[in-house]
């Protein structure tokens, strides 16, 4: 992990020594000036995380240095050190954009804290940053989720409770893209700007899992050496996603329920009452009907999160996808490793329509990922994909290429509109999306293909 780099500004030469001990010996690459003016120098050389400034200094001052390294980075994080008679120019400094501000003469267990709450929140921004900047491509519905009635009923259902600020639910098969889904709610919500916060409750043992969720007070447990805050107060304003909340404990359930109603929390060991305003995603691979019938859920914890469930369906049940997510897939890894794999043969997404995909579209990425990297170049043929899936295949009975009417009967208009629209799916795929090779595997014209392309708006790139 990249060792966080701080820079510090203060003129007193005790104190300068002191912080500048304390943050080596915590971890962190630390470089101290004694005035404003040397600070400003080699922040405009360099990129710091943190800056820790003193308020008042021979020169160049706190605010000053602080407003013009906002000037050369707008999104720079400081912590402002002040005497308790200058609290009021403090609030100014904070008004100025400083995320904080220390009181003098300086604790060391404040000064840590302090420092680990501000690079926490600078981490956690640029790892926000670096999803927005990825937002088009990651989230683009038709690239990531494909043509299927199912999805699109999901990705329907995504845009209508993005604005809002209703819990949401998310349920569905490892690997089916739960937590993709969580944050293509986030990033298209009035709350994008601010962090989005993932914790998985199935991975992190239940006794420290509530220390995750809500922080704790120093001395709160054994081995508690420092305070720590909590993921909801690093979401504060924005999305916690919950990921796997079918395996939390029933007592951190009950937990969890308060802070769902009341919208406030403790940290562990801490008297303090923590007000919070998040937005809460939860998400489950289990089903959470039997595991409340099972006493394992909690029914009012359920019916709090259950508000607006979306039930994402596993690839064996929307398999008109595979092949457009797996020529996405080929794409993507062909232009991160550098590789020129022309084409997936008709053969092998036969292969792959057959295949059952236990691990859904997870394991089809890791796999596309695989073929592309040690293919290099030319087609991905039936040779080239796993024994295991092979035999896998062969061993499962062809689909039965009939359709059973069930005794309620069914919409005939719709079942000739979706099983024409996978015809045309299908067949752009076959023809790596050239509408002439396309319609002539489909005995069309080319213009009444270009009719029924626009009918069903699937769009392509040729």
């Amino acid at each position: 992990m990249k060792c966080s780099k701080v820079l510090i500004a203060e003129d007193d030469a005790s104190n300068r020594e002191n912080l500048l001990e304390l943050l080596t010996n915590c971890g962190y690459e630390v470089k101290a000036f004694t005035d404003g003016e040397q600070a400003l120098e080699a922040f405009a050389q360099d990129r710091f995380d943190l800056m820790i400034t003193d308020l008042k200094m021979p020169r160049m001052g706190g605010l000053e240095l602080l407003e013009l390294a906002k000037e050369i980075h707008p999104d720079c994080i400081a912590i402002i050190m002040t005497g308790y008679g200058s609290i009021s120019s403090a609030v100014d400094a904070m008004r100025l954009g400083a995320f904080d501000y220390i009181l003098k003469p300086l604790n060391e267990d404040i000064v840590r804290l302090a420092v680990e709450r501000a690079l926490s929140y600078a981490h956690i921004r640029q790892e926000n940053l670096l999803l927005k900047n990825h937002l088009q491509e990651k989230y683009d519905f038709g690239k990531l989720i494909g043509y299927s009635e199912a999805m699109r009923g999901v990705f329907d259902t995504i845009r209508k409770v993005a604005a809002s600020e209703s819990t949401v639910i998310i349920y569905g098969e490892s690997g089916t893209g739960k937590e993709l889904v969580a944050r293509a709610i986030h990033f298209n919500s009035d709350r994008r700007e601010q962090n989005l916060i993932a914790v998985n409750c199935g991975a992190i043992p239940a006794e420290l899992l509530e220390s995750e969720l809500f922080g704790h007070e120093k001395g709160a447990f054994t081995g508690a050496i420092r305070s720590r805050i909590g993921r909801f107060e690093l979401a504060q304003g924005g999305t916690i996603l919950l990921d796997e909340i079918g395996d939390m404990s029933p007592a951190l359930q009950v937990k969890l329920l308060r802070v769902i109603q009341e919208k406030q929390f403790e940290r562990i060991g801490g008297m303090k009452t923590i007000p919070v305003d998040v937005r809460i995603i939860a998400a489950t691979n289990q089903n959470l009907d039997l595991a409340v019938t099972e006493k394992r859920f909690r029914e009012d914890l359920y019916y709090r999160l259950n508000v607006i469930p979306i039930h994402i369906p596993p690839l064996r049940a929307r398999k008109v996808d595979i092949p457009i997510l797996a020529n996405h897939f080929l794409t993507k890894y062909n232009h991160s490793n550098k590789k020129t794999v022309t084409r997936i043969t008709p053969e092998v997404v036969d292969v792959f329509m057959r295949y059952s995909w236990p691990g859904n579209v997870r394991e089809l990425q890791n796999l596309m990922e695989r073929l592309v990297v040690i293919k290099e170049s030319g087609d991905i043929c039936v040779n080239d994909l796993p024994a295991k899936m092979m035999a896998a295949v062969k061993s499962d009975p062809l689909p039965d290429a009939g359709i059973c009417i069930p005794e309620e009967g069914i919409d005939f208009y719709e079942k000739v509109s979706n099983f024409e629209k996978d015809l045309l799916l299908q067949a752009l795929n076959r023809s790596g999306g050239v509408k002439n090779t396309a319609a002539k595997m489909l005995r069309l014209n080319r213009t009444t293909l270009v009719e029924k392309l626009k009918r069903y708006d699937i769009q392509t790139a040729s």
